[in-house]
């Protein structure tokens, strides 16, 4: 019987649900997909985007503490997660998409 994802150091119960919702149903198959992939799925299986989700995914894929991560290479998650959520998210609405086209606002910043 495959692993739970819940069985990843970090990652609960939420996670779990979000997974199932995008098709991903055991750790080892998270961990096969990455964690690019897998919050690419994620999103596009409507899971909201946050960063704190993003990078927690990261570090428990590599088995480290959910906050062990600081400067450069926070930095590089940060431009990858929001990469990530330009690729996989729709723009919120007509407004949003020209106040990107015309530089007002970042086609990564999703308004409710």
């Amino acid at each position: 019987m495959p692993d739970a994802i819940s069985s990843i150091r970090n990652l609960g119960p939420a996670m779990e649900q979000a997974c199932a919702r995008a098709g991903i149903d055991s750790a080892e198959q998270l961990r096969a997909l990455g964690t690019d992939a897998a919050y690419a799925r994620l999103l596009r299986s409507g899971h909201q985007p946050h960063f704190i989700s993003y990078y927690v995914l990261e570090m428990a894929l590599q088995g480290r503490p959910w906050n062990d991560c600081r400067g450069d290479e926070k930095a590089r998650l940060r431009a990858r997660f929001d990469r990530l959520k330009a690729e996989n998210t729709p723009e919120t609405n007509a407004m949003d998409a020209i106040l990107n086209e015309i530089g007002v606002i970042s086609a990564n910043r999703k308004v409710r």
